[in-house]
């Protein structure tokens, strides 16, 4: 079984910076794309970034220029590099990493980790 474990969530002042960590139990190399979602009170979860395996990357429009994505499959751990936070980027951060195989593809999440952004 695989397990996702987030973890650099924390307090920060808006304008500040906060890396976020997902380290698997396993190599990441079966992972097709991995990803960070995010969840705010009373919204819906929502993607914020994802790499492929190829390193093809995306994020979502709030954050292109503030937060970059990266894995290092060597580690086992994907990040998330968050700079210029603003209040709006608090939530519950999520890991997320997809199998693809010759089922159905199986998605792994991790428990989530708190991002708080206020002065």
């Amino acid at each position: 079984q695989v397990q996702l474990v987030e973890s650099g969530g924390g307090l920060v002042q808006p304008g500040g910076s906060l890396r976020l960590s997902c380290a698997a139990s396993g190599s990441i190399l079966r992972f097709n794309t991995m990803g960070w979602y995010r969840q705010a009170p009373g919204k819906e979860r929502e993607l914020v970034a994802a790499i492929a395996s190829g390193g093809t990357t995306n994020y979502a429009d709030s954050v292109k220029g503030r937060f970059t994505i990266s894995r290092d499959n060597a580690e086992n751990t994907m990040y998330l590099q968050m700079n210029s936070l603003e209040p709006d980027d608090e939530a519950v951060y999520y890991c997320n990493a997809v199998e693809k195989g010759w089922g159905p593809p199986i998605s792994y999440w991790g428990q989530g980790t708190q991002v708080t952004v206020s002065s």
